[in-house]
Order: C-alpha cells, then sequence, then structure tokens
C-alpha cells in the first residue's frame, strides 16, 4: 500500500501477460527495487530527469529500450511515485502536477497497465519511439479503461525520456484540459435542443443542424440529474465532453422558440417546385414577441434566412412609407405620381415593367402596384434636405430596431444595412431598396411584425432572451395606414396572385437587381404570424417568394 492523498491505492503493471519479471535483452527488471538501465539504475545510464531538449536525437531509440524504459515509466506511475514518474519526462516540473492531477481529478484508487509493446518511429513525436498500452483505472464510480501511447525519445549521449504533453494522460488530452469522475459536469453531456413544445429534437430539421449545434455549444441547458462517469472539464471547471458513463442520468435541455409543425412547413416551403431549385431562404416570426418561430433555407451559401445579406427591393418601401408619414405628415390619400421615369441626382430610375404610368395615383396606389418612380420622387423631395440623406436610416434604426441583435445561443446573424451618410444616386435608390441597402428575411420579417404589432420586438429564438428595443415606438396611427398600405397589396395589389382571398393578411413583395440577375422578395403577416422569404434568382417577389410566404401563411 502506498499513501496518496490520505487514500490507500492499490497498484498493477502488466505486460502481455501477468508479469512481475521480465527480459529484456538488456538484463532484469526487478519490481521491487525499480531498477532498470536507463532509469535511474547505478551504472551510469542517464534518465529523464536532466534530460537535455537541446540534444534530442534525430534517431528514434531501439523498440527494446522504449518498451523497457516506458515500462520503468509505468511502474513507476502505477506506484503511485509520482515524482519518479515525471523524472522519467522531458519536463518533470511539467509532468509532476499533470499526473498528481490526474489522480486527484479521478479519484484514483487503483491504476495498472498492460500490453506494453513498441509500435515503431512516432509519426507525431520526430526522433522518438511508439510504445503503446492499455489502463485500467479504478476511479470515483467505477472501472475506466482505454488505449493509449508515449513517444520515447533519446538525447545525443543516450538519456532516453518520455515526450510529456496531456495525452500520455489520456490521448488526445488538451494542454489546458482535465479529467474529473464522478457525477457528470455542466457541458460534459450535450444538451438536446428542442422546439418550443419540448420534445422536438431541432437536429431533425436539416435547416436548422448548424443553428441547432451552436446553441448546444453556447446556451446554458436545464440540466438535472445527467449521470455520472469521466468527462473532460477545461480549465474553468465546465465540461468538455464524457470519456465514459457509469450511469446515465437525463441530458440537459435547451428549450428553444421554435414551432415544430411551422418549422417542417417551412422546410417544405423553401423547396417549392416553383422555385425550381433556386436558393431560398425564410423566416417566421409571432409578431406579438419577436419569437423565431421558423428558421428555412436552401442553397450552398449557408443560411441565407438570417445572413442573406441583399437588397431586400420593394419591401423597403414599407419603411420609406414610414418615413414619409412620420417626417413628411402624408398619409395613404396623398398624391405620389408613378411617372415612367424620373430623375434623381443625375440618374434615372424606371419602374419594373407591368407598372403603368398615373399622374393621379396616391401613396396606396402607389404602394399597391410597387411604383419606383413614386418614392423615389416622394422621398426625394420630403425626405433628403441639403444633401442630408439620413432619414430613411434613421426610421429604420428608432422605429424598426435596426442594428446588431442577438437572438440567443451565439447563433450568428448579419445585420442589416441602410447608411446614414449615402450620396449621389444612392440617395434615391435606398428608398426602393436598392443602392447600398442591404436586409436579410430575418430582419424583413421583423419590419413586418413591427406593422402588425404597433411595435418593435427584436427576434430571438431562446425565450428569455434579451431583446434590443427601439428608441421609440412607431405611433398608432402610423402603424394603422401601413397596415391598410399592406392590405391592399395583399388583397389586389402585387401580392394578391398568391396571398388573395387569406384573411387578415398585410404584404409586401419586391424585386431587387443583383448583378446579372433580380432576387424575389416578399414579406407578410397575418393574424399570428410574420414571414420574410427570398429567392435568389426569382424573377419577381410574388412568383418566387409568393410561394413560399403562402405556404407559412397557409400554415399558421
Amino acid at each position: 500500500m502506498i499513501p496518496c492523498m490520505n487514500r490507500a491505492v492499490k497498484v498493477g503493471l502488466a505486460g502481455s501477460g501477468t508479469v512481475l519479471l521480465f527480459l529484456a535483452g538488456m538484463g532484469a527488471y526487478n519490481v521491487a527495487s525499480g531498477l532498470v538501465p536507463g532509469f535511474g539504475a547505478d551504472d551510469g545510464t542517464k534518465t529523464g530527469r536532466g534530460f537535455d531538449l537541446a540534444s534530442v536525437s534525430s534517431t528514434p531509440p531501439p523498440n527494446d529500450k522504449a518498451v523497457e524504459f516506458a515500462h520503468s515509466f509505468l511502474e513507476k506511475w502505477s506506484d503511485q511515485q509520482l515524482g519518479g514518474a515525471a523524472d522519467a519526462t522531458d519536463v518533470p516540473h511539467t509532468a509532476s502536477p499533470a499526473l498528481q492531477g490526474y489522480a486527484d481529478g479521478l479519484r484514483l484508487t487503483k491504476v495498472s497497465f498492460g500490453h506494453v509493446l513498441a509500435a515503431g518511429p512516432s509519426a507525431v513525436t520526430k526522433g522518438a519511439t511508439k510504445v503503446t498500452f492499455d489502463v485500467t483505472a479504478q476511479v470515483a464510480g467505477g472501472t475506466w479503461s482505454y488505449p493509449s501511447a508515449v513517444a520515447v525519445q533519446q538525447s545525443t549521449d543516450g538519456a532516453l525520456a518520455v515526450h510529456w504533453n496531456n495525452s500520455v494522460l489520456y490521448p488526445g488530452l488538451g494542454d489546458h484540459d482535465f479529467l474529473t469522475a464522478g457525477p457528470l459536469p455542466p457541458g460534459a453531456v450535450p444538451a438536446e435542443v428542442v422546439a418550443g413544445d419540448g420534445r422536438t429534437d431541432l437536429s431533425a430539421f436539416p435547416s436548422l443542424r448548424d443553428i441547432t449545434a451552436t446553441i448546444r455549444k453556447n446556451a446554458k441547458p436545464v440540466a438535472e440529474n445527467t449521470g455520472t462517469g469521466v468527462a473532460v472539464v477545461d480549465g474553468k471547471g465546465r465540461g468538455v465532453k464524457t470519456l465514459k458513463y457509469f450511469s446515465k442520468g437525463k441530458p440537459p435541455v435547451v428549450t428553444t422558440t421554435i414551432d415544430a409543425r411551422l418549422q417542417t412547413v417551412a422546410e417544405s416551403a423553401v423547396k417549392d417546385g416553383h422555385l425550381q431549385g433556386k436558393p431560398a431562404g425564410t423566416v417566421a416570426l409571432d409578431w406579438r414577441n419577436g419569437h423565431i418561430l421558423a428558421v428555412a433555407h436552401t442553397g450552398d451559401d449557408g443560411d441565407i434566412a438570417i445572413n442573406g445579406i441583399k437588397s431586400p427591393g420593394s419591401t423597403m418601401k414599407i419603411i420609406t412609407s414610414a418615413a414619409l408619414i412620420d417626417r413628411a405628415g402624408l398619409t395613404p390619400g396623398s398624391t405620389a405620381p408613378c411617372t415612367a421615369t424620373v430623375t434623381a441626382n443625375g440618374q434615372v430610375f424606371h419602374n419594373d415593367p407591368g407598372v403603368s404610368a398615373d399622374s393621379g395615383s396616391t401613396l396606396a396606389q402607389a404602394f399597391a402596384v410597387s411604383c419606383n418612380t413614386s418614392f423615389i420622387k416622394e422621398g426625394f423631395h420630403h425626405l433628403v434636405h441639403d444633401g442630408d440623406a439620413s432619414a430613411l436610416h434613421d426610421e429604420a434604426v428608432n422605429v424598426f430596431g435596426m442594428g446588431s441583435w442577438s437572438i440567443g445561443g451565439g447563433v450568428a446573424t448579419t445585420d442589416p444595412s441602410i447608411p446614414p451618410d449615402v450620396h449621389g444616386g444612392d440617395q434615391a435608390a435606398q428608398f426602393i431598396g436598392q443602392g447600398k441597402v442591404t436586409a436579410t428575411p430575418l430582419f424583413m420579417a421583423s419590419v413586418a411584425a413591427t406593422v402588425r404589432n404597433t411595435g418593435f420586438e427584436q427576434p430571438i429564438i431562446l425565450p428569455g432572451q434579451h431583446q434590443e428595443t427601439a428608441p421609440q415606438r412607431i405611433s398608432a396611427p402610423t402603424a394603422g395606414y401601413l397596415q391598410l398600405l399592406m392590405r391592399g397589396v395583399a388583397s389586389g395589389g402585387t401580392a394578391a396572385p398568391r396571398l388573395h382571398g387569406l384573411s387578415g393578411v398585410g404584404a409586401k413583395t419586391g424585386t431587387a437587381e443583383e448583378g446579372d440577375h433580380t432576387n424575389g422578395w416578399l414579406t407578410a403577416y397575418d393574424s399570428r404570424i410574420s414571414v420574410a422569404a427570398l429567392v435568389e434568382g426569382g424573377s419577381s417577389g410574388v412568383d418566387s417568394a409568393g410561394y413560399v410566404v403562402r405556404r407559412l401563411l397557409g400554415g399558421s
């Protein structure tokens, strides 16, 4: 019996069989004395202590010498002669506390080693011979067995040493990681990330697999008894992973805001046959509280639903209209002539095909048919003063909450952008969602939600996550006017081919030019949810994103 931390520790060492005395071509190995040539022997052979790291030989030691030396190192370790074991390494001052930490963290009562065999030159440690072995450790909660290995190197003057790193304790263990046994610590057991119903595993949805992995890594799960076993913990005591279960409890759970049924609809909607395989992304929100109910996407460029930063086209006319109402006093009945073209800052703008000129058009009529020239003319006239075109940016920030959002769980989202200092033609282009204006389906779903809710609620995916607030709440009259405008789009305007007949729906379509193609947008709300969809390469909002939004509104 050898004392260790006031506990009795049993020890043992086994080779291919149970061996206490063996011949290794260089003499006898004396277990009782622990003496072996090259390890504390009296024959003048050097040991690991004092190993000169500057004179490591590039030639690996012979297999028999490497095995013999590894046997000696392991015997010291199993005898809990940790100082002696550390002395056999190339960095005793590092190895000694690490070996002690292994014993303490695991609450070790016995450790033995078997099948100590040479495996030839190490592929990792240059100039070393790899020696493999099996470990059996009696730790808190049970018996833990695993295969391991060390690299034995030699110096130019013949000294041998075990090359030390934390992988000697357990293969792949990081320099700042530790082992523990007993009740499994938080983080060691993978959390289940589930929908708002508390049951549905989000990783079952293709669009949510990356989001699920991120939340699992970063969120704080609700945990009860997660079981016992052996785990890796980091320097702050947080669980990294479980290596061995002795008893399994209940996995910790992170509950999200996702609606499992609506997510199923969204996964299907972005693959609608009308889209012909074009990349698509959609987000659905509960407009009353900002809870993210569904996120779905296709394509190879990541999650375009929350990170597809594109010009939003005419969906931006919702914010433009809000600015015209709030800052210029316009109403849905205000005159907003729809001309064939309009020139602003020397740049000529035109309407999409199919939009007829109407000199007597009102703001409501221009919104319903998505007349670009009306919004450029009214925006440039009322919202640009002495070259200052920051009014649209200010409306987006102050009323619609545009800024940097954290939706929870470490899930990254891309921020929209309406620059406050635009110049030239961009001063006009911004009012129709072109130029330097960019947005995501997540943001545009929030814009529709703000209108329907008569107030901004920052989107979140974890209940209780902090929500940023907008500096000012949208006024009831402004929200009422915008709802009137959006209902007109859904019932008889550009979104009517997809949304006509749905009750309580307001919408806005968008078609944005990007390089040699266009992207289709549509954002809408009904009595429960707000939705936005983007289809890259969509010929128009209604004939691409419209199919996605229709299925979500129909499934809400």
